[in-house]
């Protein structure tokens, strides 16, 4: 199998990708698909399940071609996505979760926040389940979401055949099988992993006791690890529709944030040594532990969500780089700073990030250029380690500035907020007896070595990345090489696809400056909790 080749296909909020790599990990082509996207209100976000298989399709198409191989040399196929809920009728078709009632809008997406009042009556039972996500359940998870449809979309939620989280409906599509993954029902569905089932009280005292009296027939009878091959691989269709052959392995798949972690967190020391940290639209941390630990207000633990074995605690914020995005929306410059992005062919935020580091001498002096500006970038609620949802976004320090030079202040200061958040978790979790010793990051708004020395000196911990050009996808082909029998395990996976590129220190010159703005920081935060 030396000249075997593996598919990862990681589909993110915007976009769908895939990435062909070889045995040692090296990515030999990738491509990307835009997918759809519908936001009626603030708290409706929308996609199709048809629009994203399609985009997976055109993006492995047309990595095959870019790589120039003969596609039967694609040897296993790893998939990852966002933790949204597809809903599907008895004929395997999309149907709708909107209130417009359109069937191709049949996924309600991650950071869909419809089921706040929902996610907010299962907290008050104060079940024991939701220990085991983190005290607090979130309404980006599943079970908030089904009630919500229940009561306000019940013939939807009545005639559904399946309701899958996007990964698992991704397998699904490809080899027709229904298994889930744990990483999937454990994270985000409140699957008890460590004891292999579902609790049918949990949904009977939450409102959802249909799902319990049908043995969970429409969630998932069959649950495995991460990296399992399914069924008999690939479906002719399927195979047609991606351009591979028939009877390729595919695996039980990942939620995005967790192939990131599995692309990464082998790279140095021990994997319960490092946190993973994906740093994209939304930001994720994943911890792994030898036994559970609970963390209150971070989520979990669960038990073989991305290590076989291991235990997982997990955290972040619901926006990161769309909380940039945001924040510099607001300032009068952002326009014309955009006009000069796209001239160097840049994203906004890139081209910010070049001129900062331009006009300083090293890069952990970039904290200087935020001056008394302070953010606390929770546009979307804290995901932790408060758990509040209704959480929103400061910033403080304002003048009346509308320069170049003020903008670059308001983008350093926004990382430097982000990179305060991670460290809260980072905190809470060493509370609770859980410690790292370094951040091993991945995500494409994480690639900046900018961006990295702010978040080692934030935090205080070093900044790892990796050789790999794209972690997550690589995670994925890691899966999938697992699943065609490449590798005994997981493990030999990650040790033989995954190496070392940078490490960036934290800065002791800088470290009273950061101390100082963290505490800023948490004085915000927590005004603003109490207000």
């Amino acid at each position: 199998m030396s000249d075997a080749v593996f598919l990862g296909v990681d589909v993110g909020t915007g976009s769908a990708r895939a990435g062909l790599f070889d045995m040692q990990g090296k990515m030999l082509a990738a491509a990307k698909r835009d997918i759809a996207m519908w936001r009626d209100g603030p708290d409706f976000v929308e996609q199709s399940s048809d629009d994203i298989w399609q985009a997976v399709c055109a993006a492995t198409r047309e990595a095959i071609e870019k790589a120039g191989i003969d596609p039967a040399r694609v040897a296993g196929i790893g998939f990852d996505a966002t933790c949204s809920l597809v809903v599907l009728d008895d004929q395997g078709q999309p149907l709708t979760v909107s209130p417009s009632g359109d069937n191709a809008r049949n996924i309600i997406v991650w950071m869909d926040h419809r089921a706040l009042e929902q996610a907010a009556r299962i907290n008050a039972t104060g079940h024991d389940v939701l220990r085991y996500v983190g005290g607090v359940i979130s309404p980006e998870m599943e079970t908030p979401k089904l009630l919500w449809l229940k009561e306000n979309l019940p013939q939807t939620y009545a005639s559904a055949w399946q309701f899958l989280d996007l990964a698992d409906f991704l397998s699904w599509r490809a080899t027709g099988e229904l298994a889930r993954s744990t990483c999937t029902v454990t994270c985000k569905w409140t699957y008890l992993a460590h004891e292999g089932r579902w609790d049918p009280d949990y949904f009977r005292k939450v409102g959802l006791g249909d799902l319990a009296d049908q043995d969970f027939a429409r969630i998932g009878q069959q649950v495995v690890a991460p990296g399992t091959p399914l069924g008999a691989g690939l479906t002719d269709q399927a195979a047609a529709d991606l351009g591979l052959m028939p009877g390729t392995p595919v695996a039980a798949g990942l939620i995005d944030a967790h192939a990131g972690g599995i692309g990464t967190v082998g790279v140095e020391g021990q994997p319960q040594d490092n946190l993973a940290y994906v740093f994209g639209t939304s930001s994720c941390t994943m911890t792994t532990t030898a036994e559970p630990a609970f963390v209150p207000g971070v989520w979990g633990p669960y038990y073989q969500a991305m290590m076989p074995g291991m235990w997982l605690n997990e955290g972040g914020q619901s926006a990161a780089g769309a909380a940039i995005d945001q924040l510099l929306s607001f300032h009068p410059a952002a326009a014309e700073a955009a006009d000069a992005a796209r001239a160097a062919g840049q994203p906004l935020p890139v081209w910010l990030a070049a001129q900062a580091a331009a006009s300083i001498e090293d890069l952990s002096s970039a904290v200087e250029l935020a001056g008394k500006l302070h953010v606390v970038p929770e546009f979307l609620g804290n995901r932790a380690p408060f758990a509040d949802p209704n959480a929103r976004a400061i910033v403080a320090g304002l003048g009346m500035e509308r320069d170049l030079p003020s903008l670059i202040a308001l983008y350093i200061a926004g990382i430097c907020g982000i990179g305060y958040g991670l460290r809260q978790i980072i905190e809470a979790q060493d509370r609770e007896g859980v410690s790292v010793d370094r951040v091993v990051i991945s995500g494409g708004a994480g690639n900046l070595p900018l961006i990295r020395q702010l978040f080692a000196d934030a935090t205080g911990k070093p900044v790892i990345s990796v050789q790999a050009e794209e972690p997550v996808l690589a995670g994925s082909a890691m899966i999938g090489a697992v699943a065609a029998g490449a590798y005994a395990g997981l493990p030999e996976a990650m040790d033989a696809m995954t190496a070392k590129a940078d490490e960036y220190h934290p800065s002791k010159p800088a470290a009273a400056r950061h101390q100082a703005r963290f505490e800023v920081f948490s004085a915000l935060q927590a005004a603003a909790r109490t207000g």
